[in-house]
């Protein structure tokens, strides 16, 4: 039985559909997941992928928020307590898993741990990516390339909040959402990723060449 310590539906209203429709049939087994929080997307991993085969699983997060969580922001939490909720939650999550699991939580930021990934020989390494870490188009378009690296061609790499903006309306900063950033690189890497169908508010890639 789950004990999860939730505050919010995100994962639910935004992406346990998508995953549904698309991992069981992709079946990652090397899976990096940039942003984490309280840990519902990284509980989800645990209980669909792990209890059908070994599973790696890394996370990266800094656990001090974004813009929109600290003081002033749109969405203020204590981060600290976030963090906790993070491990109770996944350690409730592999309780319940059948097969080992290789969980390694890389604090900090994304760009750093991500070139350490690197400097460790995981190019073209991981089967899945999500990228819902730092929501400010230049971070989400360091994290769409370096992740792009560390992706094995036939790879899903997916960002959450691809229409999420920290301003009502878009409001008068563009570039404090993940749209322009996601947009930018689909031109850029137009001939080495192909769009997958899913609903809108994620967008999920598939990494066809290096």
């Amino acid at each position: 039985m789950h004990d999860y310590r939730l505050t919010n539906d995100w994962f639910e209203r935004t992406c346990r559909g998508n995953w549904e429709a698309l991992l069981p049939a992709r079946r990652p087994q090397r899976v990096l997941e940039i942003g984490s929080f309280e840990g519902a997307s990284t509980c989800f991993l645990l209980e669909r992928l792990a209890n059908l085969y070994p599973l790696e699983l890394h996370c990266i997060d800094t656990w001090e928020g974004g813009i929109e969580h600290q003081s002033g922001g749109s969405a203020q939490v204590d981060m600290n307590a976030v963090e906790g909720r993070f491990w109770h939650n996944v350690n409730q999550a592999r309780k319940l898993a059948s097969y080992p699991v290789d969980l390694q939580v890389h604090k900090g930021l994304s760009h750093q741990c991500m070139a350490a990934l690197m400097a460790a020989g995981k190019e073209d390494y991981f089967d899945f990516i999500y990228v819902d870490g730092s929501h400010q188009a230049p971070d989400v378009l360091c994290d769409a390339v370096l992740a792009f690296k560390l992706l094995k061609v036939g790879a899903i790499l997916g960002f959450d909040d691809y229409l999420w903006s920290d301003e009502p309306g878009g409001g008068d900063h563009p570039l404090r959402s993940p749209k322009p950033a996601v947009d930018a690189f689909l031109a850029i890497y137009a001939h080495k990723v192909k769009v997958l169908d899913l609903p809108p508010y994620q967008l999920y890639l598939e990494k066809l060449e290096s």
